[in-house]
């Protein structure tokens, strides 16, 4: 029942709550190491409602369909728009976040299924342009690692580079740069979701990468470019 690097766990909460209306997505890790490359393991579930402004009802429903395949969601957070529920079996846990958010996708979501139960998926693009914002925000180091493997698997970055600003209006090349530069990522240990050898030469790649979009934001190295 396994899917890339998805936990029997994991698989089991997709394929339950698969069908539900209206439908959500699957993004972050869960959709890269699932459904696109099991370069690393995940310890939580993104699910998104796009189109939406609350969670809603929502949460009953998710947590009435955990409960008919055997599980129960114990919340953890829990905003208007945001529900986080802890969910274990047999030793094992996941956190599954349940998310409503008002924008759409940029780029039509996958199908895709498990065990004959069939959900969406984010697009290599939109994961790629969901980490460019997540970059801005947050230090984690899965986030730089998730977007090399996403551009190595041929997401064009000039493309989610100019989508960026459109999943968030305070989104600039220079602004990424320089926060780039700012993490304190030699400091950081190697998380246990990452495999060694994903992490070999990322400190150069983030150099190359804030290079690219230092020349990106110089107007006199630059063409018009459109979305």
């Amino acid at each position: 029942m396994k899917r890339g690097s998805l936990t029997d766990l994991q698989c089991r909460i997709l394929s339950a709550l698969a069908g539900i209306s209206p439908p959500w997505t699957l993004t972050g890790g869960g959709a890269i190491v699932g459904f696109h490359s099991p370069y690393r393991t995940t310890r939580d579930l993104d699910l998104f409602w796009h189109g939406r402004d609350l969670i809603g009802d929502l949460e009953s429903e998710v947590s009435g369909r955990l409960r008919a395949a055997g599980l129960e969601g114990k919340p953890q957070r829990r905003t208007p728009a945001f529900v986080q529920l802890g969910v274990a079996r047999g030793g094992e846990s996941c956190a599954l976040d349940l998310v409503a958010d008002p924008a759409p996708t940029l780029t039509e979501p996958l199908r895709r299924e498990i065990d004959g139960h069939e959900f969406l998926v984010d697009t290599l693009q939109d994961l790629a342009v969901n980490k460019l914002v997540a970059l801005l925000s947050r230090y984690e180091l899965r986030d730089l690692a998730d977007l090399r493997e996403l551009l190595r698997l041929g997401v064009d970055l000039d493309r989610a580079l100019l989508l960026a600003p459109k999943r968030d209006g305070g989104f600039s090349e220079m602004t990424l740069a320089w926060v780039l530069e700012a993490y304190p990522y030699a400091q950081y240990k190697p998380e246990p979701m990452l495999r060694p050898e994903s992490l070999v030469d990322l400190d150069a790649w983030r150099d190359s990468l804030i290079a690219k979009l230092k020349q990106r934001s110089d107007p006199g190295d630059r063409v018009c470019e459109r979305p």
